[in-house]
C-alpha cells in the first residue's frame, strides 16, 4: 500500500494519540512527483474516533428500507442526496418533507442520516438549481457548464454538466440562506451535511470561463460557503467535499488554492473530504489526500468510495484492491472518520457488506 506521508507514532500508556501534522514540504522538480515529508508531529487516530461507516445511497434513497442495511449493525447509516431544485421548488418556499420522511424512517431503526446537498451535475440533462436562479436577471442564468476536455487539448471540449454559479454573491447568497433554513429544522438531528466537490472544470482559457468567474474570486466563494454551512449547522457534523480546486494542478502549479480551502477548514472547524477513495491515483495523492492526512486533530473527514474504486489495481502487485485494503487506506493514512460505501454492483453485495456483516459479528 502505497504511503502517503512518512509519519513518526507516539504512544501514552495503552492509548494512541493522533497529534496534529505540524507541516509539509513538496519537493518537486519537472516532471517529477510531489514528495511529502512529514515535519515532527505524531500521526495516528485515537482510540475514541473509530471509523463509521454510512452506505452511500445517493438519489436512490427508497434503499434505506432494505434489510441488508438495516440489519447490518456496523453501518451507522445512510448517505442521501437532497438537490437544491428539489429543496426550494420556489423562492422562499422550501420543502423538505423526503428529507422529514427520511429521517424519521432512519432514526426509528436506529439509523442516523448524513446529507449531502447537490447544486451540481454531471449531466448536460440534469439541472440541480431551481428554476427561479434559471429565469431571473439578477442571477446571470444561475448555472454554468461544465467542461472535460478529450486528451486534456481544450479544443476539444465535452460538456460535464452545470454548476450553480457559486462565485456570484447573488446565488451565493441564496444558498446560503437555504443552509440557514436546513439549520433551523435538522441542526442536530443530522448525522451530518456535506457539500459538493469543489472540483469544476472551465479550461485554462478565459474565453469559456463564466462571466464574473476568477479563481481567486472561486475560492473566496468556497470559503464564504463553508462558513454558511457552519453557521447554519452548529451541532451537526460537516463536511465541504475539497479534491481538486480549478487554475492549479498541483504540484507543478500551486497557486494555493486548495490548501487555501484546507486552511479555512482548519480555521473554522468544517470537516473535509471528498468522492472517491483511490489509493493508486496520482491526482489525489498530490491533492487533497495529504491535505485530508494533515488537518486540524478536531477536524472530521469523510471520503465517498464511488463507481469504480474497487476496481483499481495495484501496481505492486497487478491485483485489484479490496474492501480491507480501502479500509487500511482510510484508517492508517488518512485517519477517517466517516466512510461512504457505495452501492456500484457487484461489489456491494459480494464484499461491501460480507465485510461489514463481519465488522458486526466482532464482539
Amino acid at each position: 500500500m502505497h504511503d502517503i506521508i512518512r509519519r513518526s507514532y507516539c504512544k501514552t500508556g495503552a492509548s494512541i494519540v493522533r497529534r496534529r501534522i505540524e507541516g509539509f514540504r513538496c519537493l518537486a522538480g519537472a516532471g517529477s512527483l510531489c514528495v511529502l515529508l512529514l515535519v515532527g508531529g505524531c500521526v495516528e487516530r485515537s482510540d475514541d474516533a473509530d471509523l463509521k461507516h454510512f452506505v452511500y445511497f445517493g438519489l436512490e434513497r427508497h434503499r434505506i428500507s432494505e434489510a441488508t442495511f438495516l440489519e447490518t449493525r456496523s453501518i451507522l447509516g445512510a448517505q442521501l442526496k437532497y438537490t437544491w431544485r428539489e429543496l426550494e421548488p420556489e423562492m422562499d418556499r422550501y420543502d423538505f418533507s423526503s428529507l422529514r420522511e427520511d429521517l424519521s424512517f432512519l432514526l426509528r431503526r436506529r439509523k442516523r442520516l448524513f446529507i449531502q446537498i447537490q447544486d451540481v451535475s454531471f449531466d448536460e440533462r440534469i439541472i440541480n438549481v431551481p428554476d427561479y436562479l434559471l429565469n431571473d436577471p439578477v442571477f446571470r442564468g444561475g448555472i454554468a457548464r461544465k467542461y472535460e476536455f478529450e486528451d486534456d487539448d481544450e479544443s476539444k471540449p465535452i460538456s460535464d454538466g452545470w454548476v450553480a454559479r457559486r462565485w456570484d454573491p447573488a446565488v451565493r447568497t441564496r444558498f446560503a440562506r437555504l443552509l440557514a433554513a436546513l439549520g433551523r429544522e435538522f441542526d442536530g438531528r443530522l448525522e451530518g451535511v456535506n457539500l459538493s466537490e469543489t472540483s469544476i472544470g472551465f479550461g485554462e482559457s478565459v474565453t469559456r470561463h463564466p462571466e464574473g468567474f476568477t479563481h481567486d474570486g472561486y475560492l473566496e466563494a468556497i470559503k464564504e460557503q463553508m462558513h454558511a454551512m457552519k453557521e447554519a449547522f452548529s451541532h451537526t457534523a460537516t463536511i465541504q467535499y475539497a479534491n481538486f480546486m480549478p487554475g492549479e494542478w498541483l504540484p507543478w502549479e500551486d497557486n494555493g488554492y486548495l490548501r487555501g480551502v484546507y486552511a479555512y477548514a482548519d480555521r473554522i472547524g468544517v470537516g473535509v473530504g471528498g468522492p472517491d477513495l483511490m489509493p493508486f491515483r496520482k491526482g489525489q495523492l498530490n491533492h487533497s489526500y495529504p491535505l485530508i492526512a494533515g488537518r486540524a486533530e478536531d477536524v472530521v473527514a469523510g471520503v465517498a468510495v464511488q463507481w469504480g474504486n474497487l476496481e483499481q489495481i495495484d501496481p505492486s502487485t497487478g491485483d485489484r484492491i479490496t474492501v480491507r485494503e480501502l479500509v487500511r487506506f482510510a484508517e492508517e493514512e488518512l485517519h477517517l472518520d466517516y466512510m461512504f460505501w457505495g452501492i456500484q454492483e457487484p461489489f456491494y453485495t459480494r464484499e461491501i457488506l460480507p465485510y461489514l456483516w463481519g465488522l458486526s459479528s466482532d464482539p
